[in-house]
């Protein structure tokens, strides 16, 4: 049996497919636009990735902040954990931050190396002067070449380099206790061990 179609019945069927993708195409694509927003806006601005993460820490030579006569080169701290502060004395951030390097280094063997950012000697010295210097030892990087190499956005930042003079953790901002006590001395612990 043959069944005849009328004119005009099967182009219906197709015009309301294509309408009804008209709808859906948007649709789908605002439900993975939807998806991309809610993941950023999960995620937390002070751990900002970093390229240096379980890579070779960036290899420097600069003078110490207290004595320009002595420079300090990368390999002298191979074989020791060590933490990185980027900081300056113009940073108010760094001045928040500051009482919880003073009394980590007061507890802790691990040593803290200052690296001074884009600041005047003078300024940096007084100021350590004032609020307590926690560091091992400061060293000054006045025109912040060696802190590009690092991928430092801006002050403060803080590194954890292990022993092989692997970067292990970065942080952006000032540290807080949560994130020296809850991050950063755990993490300390495990690689001084």
């Amino acid at each position: 049996m043959n069944q005849a179609t009328t004119p005009g019945a099967s182009p219906a069927k197709p015009a309301a497919r294509s309408r009804l993708w008209i709808f859906l195409i948007p649709l789908a694509a605002f439900a993975v636009l939807a998806v991309f927003l809610g993941r950023g806006l999960s995620l937390n601005p002070r751990e900002v990735p970093s390229p240096l993460i379980g890579k070779p820490a960036p290899t420097f030579t600069l003078t110490r902040l207290n004595d320009a006569a002595t420079s300090v080169k990368s390999a002298d701290l191979q074989g020791k954990v060590w933490v990185l502060n980027v900081w300056a004395s113009w940073c108010g951030p760094c001045r928040d931050e500051h009482p919880l390097w003073v009394e980590f280094a007061r507890r802790s063997k691990v040593p803290i190396v200052g690296l001074n950012y884009k600041d005047q000697r003078a300024n940096a010295l007084n100021w350590l002067r004032q609020l307590g210097d926690p560091y091992a030892m400061s060293l000054f990087d006045g025109d912040g070449k060696v802190a590009i190499d690092w991928g430092v956005y801006g002050v403060p930042e803080t590194f954890v380099i292990d022993r092989q003079g692997i970067v292990r953790f970065k942080h952006v901002g000032p540290v807080t206790p949560e994130v020296l006590g809850g991050k950063i001395e755990p993490l300390l612990k495990s690689l001084d061990g």
